[in-house]
């Protein structure tokens, strides 16, 4: 399996707060802030009251139906607890999916740049993985144009709204249209949607939307981590079409037995008006540091940058000062204490000139990167 070169970057970006204590890290694709005060209530009761054995292997039945009224309130389409599959993180959702509906040999479809877990663990478990070349002119997702230029069917689709590492969504009706193309071709599609709930005003598509709002056929993937902040304590979840639950079932009860039993009771929690509350106090938060990032890296003259509809990226293409992200990353890690992650982790062609930069973490911190940044850049 290839390497994850962000789990690197963290290494060095500690060592260097080791050693220098100065690190602005840039490069994490997690909130920096804890879970909702809710959440860690609730914890706190769940040690004293509850026993935090296993669970069921598709985890707890009031979590489940919480997440179900969570899609019916959200989308508007009805969701059943026993749709919804708690996972060991949306890590654990994929590797479970991944799992239950390919076999070696089968070819799955992603979009290029995209989250290198999808490409790396398809292909650690004997999948072809065909990378769509999603540049700017495709706003950085696919289309059905591009599947149908494809030889044949896949056996499956991996799409993400908002995506890492662009943050660019796909439209309603295009991703209705991608379902409707998947479920007339028997390829299944899963959609990534760990990232909702993180959006910004004024992007070119009407709402966020989900794959189940027209296809039962699909696999939907959610998470605790980013919106909810709870990275940690690795809680995820999918929407599974029957057919697949039976084959889940099994592979979750040998792999995991169950999900986190404290991370669920706690999640229970993290639905409410209270949470949500502050919840969307972070994405304000977020938003600001957007526009600061948006504003701020063309004045230093990288201008080339993926539209940050949503998630909390900043993805740019930086070819004018490298051909070595990698490199480049490190040098500007070892001269200034920021940590950006190289784009070789999310496009294997042109990540090479690629970083990815992270805008989760406090105002200041952001503001302060800027500053350091352009003195690195300055001739």
């Amino acid at each position: 399996m290839p390497t994850f070169y962000v789990m690197d970057v963290w290494k060095a970006a500690a060592e260097r707060a080791r050693t220098h204590g100065d690190v602005l890290v840039l490069a994490a694709g997690q909130p920096s802030t804890p879970a909702p005060v809710p959440v860690l209530r609730a914890t706190k009761t769940a040690l004293d009251a509850e026993l935090l054995g296993y669970t069921e292997t598709f985890g707890i039945l009031p979590l489940r139906q919480v997440i179900a009224e969570h899609h019916i309130r959200t989308y508007g389409y009805h969701v059943h607890a026993d749709d919804v599959v708690i996972t060991t993180g949306s890590s654990g959702a994929f590797t479970l999916i991944f799992l239950a509906a390919f076999d070696p040999g089968d070819t799955v479809v992603v979009a290029r740049p995209g989250y290198p877990a999808y490409r790396n663990t398809l292909t650690a478990l004997g999948c072809r993985v065909i990378e769509l070349d999603c540049g700017p002119q495709h706003r950085f997702q696919p289309t059905v144009a591009m599947l149908d230029a494809l030889p044949e069917p896949p056996a499956g689709l991996i799409v993400a709204s908002p995506a890492n590492p662009t943050g660019t969504m796909i439209a309603p009706a295009e991703l209705a249209a991608l379902a409707r193309w998947c479920d007339e071709h028997g390829t299944l599609l899963i959609s990534d949607e760990i990232y909702h709930g993180i959006v910004y005003p004024g992007i070119d598509t009407e709402s966020t939307s989900s794959a189940w709002q027209t296809s039962r056929e699909a696999v939907v993937i959610g998470s605790v981590s980013k919106y909810f902040s709870m990275t940690g304590w690795r809680l995820g979840w999918m929407l599974a079409p029957p057919r697949l639950r039976p084959a889940l079932q099994r592979l979750a009860s040998n792999m995991t037995v169950c999900p986190p039993a404290i991370s669920q009771y706690a999640a229970l929690h993290a639905f409410g008006p209270e949470a949500r509350a502050e919840l969307d106090g972070h994405v304000r938060r977020y938003a600001e540091n957007r526009a600061l990032l948006l504003e701020g890296l063309p004045k230093l003259g990288i201008t080339d940058l993926a539209p940050a509809d949503g998630a909390f990226y900043a993805y740019a293409d930086i070819a004018h000062l490298t051909d070595d992200s990698t490199r480049w990353c490190a040098d500007l890690l070892a001269h200034t204490g920021v940590a950006l992650a190289p784009g070789v982790d999310f496009d294997t062609v042109n990540g090479n000139h690629t970083v990815r930069i992270s805008f989760a973490g406090a105002t200041a911190d952001i503001e302060e990167a800027l500053v350091r940044l352009g003195r690195y850049l300055e001739p």
